[in-house]
Order: structure tokens, then sequence, then C-alpha cells
């Protein structure tokens, strides 16, 4: 299956800005890239590295007064909804890739330190392995509630458990981290995801997170905000939470005064 995804964002700037963004489809995922097309400000001159999770940042500076810029792309996904057998076992942390050992512990907004003895009280009697992840979405996917706005890019795991409220980036951020402290490796990932044969809210188009958990020998990705098998995930970046995967980390202060999202199918 083609989809196009992509995005749009319009910024005011005061003044000379450097600005890392994060938008583009990672290059080694399951997916392809057919083609794609990265538009930066007028004058601005773009480089590009890959970080320390092997994601493709651009860096540039914006310009003072307004700055456009945009991303569009062609990608090859799968035409089947997510599949993770519920059998997958739970590999031992002994037994563990050294590589996968980063992802059991606590970071800046997954406190799994802080929300070890509730994830052992609320999932510790259960099946381990692909069933325990899946009991730790089926839990947030219940027990909080999105609303858009009801927290900000600074707010922790701990908090959105205390409050009930949050939006994908927390659902992502609450399940990942029940898993680190059930010892079973978790990354954030954040990417584009089309509502193609599902049941979600229409809302406008957003840049969407869910989480990968590591079992069986290998990475399969959960999604507490939708729990329910998805087709064509296209995955921009991973990391230990949020933080490593913004979309667009300034340094000043630009506005924002626009920003529009696309995921279809072509």
């Amino acid at each position: 299956m083609r989809l196009r995804v992509g995005c749009e964002f319009s910024f005011e700037s005061t003044g000379p800005t450097p600005s890392v963004w994060q938008v583009r489809a990672r290059p080694d995922d399951e997916h392809r890239i057919l083609s794609e097309e990265l538009e930066v400000p007028a004058g601005a001159s773009s480089t590009s590295y890959r970080d320390t999770y092997g994601n493709v940042c651009d860096r540039f500076v914006l310009a003072e007064g307004s700055n456009r810029v945009r991303y569009d792309a062609t990608i090859e996904v799968k035409d089947t909804p997510d599949e993770v057998d519920p059998g997958t076992p739970q590999v031992p942390v002994e037994s563990l890739p050294d590589d996968s050992l980063q992802f059991l512990l606590p970071s800046r907004f997954c406190l799994s330190d802080v929300l070890h003895h509730k994830a052992w009280e609320l999932f510790g009697d259960g099946p381990a392995g692909a069933a325990r992840v899946q009991a730790v979405c089926d839990w947030v996917h219940d027990h909080i509630e999105y609303a858009s706005g009801s927290t900000d890019p600074l707010t922790t795991a701990v908090e959105v458990v205390e409050s009930g409220t949050g939006v994908c980036r927390d659902y992502a951020q609450v399940g990942l981290t029940f898993c680190r402290s059930l010892n079973i490796p978790a990354r954030y990932v954040s990417g584009y995801l089309p509502n193609i044969n599902a049941s979600v809210p229409e809302d406008p188009m957003d840049f969407c997170s869910w989480f990968e958990a590591y079992l069986g020998g290998g990475w399969w990705p959960f999604d507490p905000r939708n729990n329910e098998p998805r087709v064509g995930r296209v995955v921009i970046g991973r990391g230990r939470d949020a933080a490593d995967v913004a979309m667009v980390t300034s340094f000043g202060a630009p506005t924002l005064q626009a920003m529009k999202v696309w995921a279809e199918e072509a």
C-alpha cells in the first residue's frame, strides 16, 4: 500500500534561530520511502545527521520573520494490520541484548522506578510476555481519558497516572513506563499513522505516538491510545521518551503560527 505522509509548519521568529527537526520517515524501517522532499525557509542551509538512536535529524536556522517548513513523502507500507502473538515470551533480563538494556532504565518523562510498585500490583499476577504488555495497554486505554491540552511537553508519566488525563504522547509514555517497571525493555516511537479501517475520532490529523516492547527476540509495536491493530505505521523516530524524538527543537523562541499533518492512502 502506498501512503502520502507529511507536515507543514509556519513559524514567526524575532531573530535568527537555530533549529533541529525530526519529521522525516526513517529510511531503515519496515516501510519503504519512494519519494520525499523537505522544504526549508528561503536562504536556509540544511544539513542532516543521525542521532544516537539512528533517527534522521535536519538542522537549519530559522530566519527573522516568517518561516515555512514542509515535508512531503510517498511511502510504501504493508497493507496488513499490526500483529503480535499474545504467546510471545518475555526475555529474562540476563538474556537481553546489550543495546536493549538502556530501555529498562528510567528516563526524563518515564519514571519507571517511581511506578515500580504500582506496576507489579496491577500486572504482576498476570501472564508474562506479550499478554502482560497487552494488559498494560488495556489498563492505560481504560484509565486515561484523552483530553487535548490536558498536559504539556514537560508532563511525566507519573503525573498522567495521577491525573487520569493525557494525549497520545502520554498514553505511550505511561505504557512504556509500566513495561520498564516490569523488566520489559520499551522504547518511545513517533510517526505518521493514517486512519485506515480504524475506529478513531474524527479529529484533525496529527503526529502519533506509540511504543515498542522487546519480546521473544524482537521489537513489537503497542498502542495504548488506539488499542487496536492499525495499518500503515510510518516511523519517524525512536528514543527513551518524547524528549528524544521532538519534532522541532529550537534554540530560541519562535512562535508557531500554524501546523498541518497528513497521513493518507495515496
